[in-house]
């Protein structure tokens, strides 16, 4: 898992290339900490090369969204595959998060 972050029109944006899967998910939890900190501006979740996504990959989207929105941020997610869509519908995520 691959997790690269850069700063583009005011906003954080964090590419996820790879599976996000247990084993994977506390170098990309920690990978993500500075998003977490970033109070006030939007983050982008760029989930184009995101292959796949377990309930530990679920559990930081939550956390970062938890950290992101108080602050008045907000978090997008973009590019994401059908099959990692029908995981976001099936959980309830879909109603939390912002698409774009």
């Amino acid at each position: 898992m691959n997790t690269t972050i850069k700063e583009q029109n005011g906003e954080l944006v964090a590419t996820l290339e790879g599976r996000l899967d247990t084993a994977a998910a506390p170098q990309t939890e920690k990978d993500l900490a500075p998003l977490m900190a970033a109070a006030g501006k939007n983050v982008v979740l760029d989930c184009t090369k995101l292959e796949y996504i377990s309930s530990s990959g679920l559990r930081i989207f939550l956390a970062l969204l938890k950290a992101v929105k108080p602050a008045g941020g907000h978090v997008f997610i973009e590019g994401m595959s059908d099959d990692i869509r029908s995981v976001f519908a099936m959980t309830g995520f879909t109603q939390l998060f912002e698409f774009r």
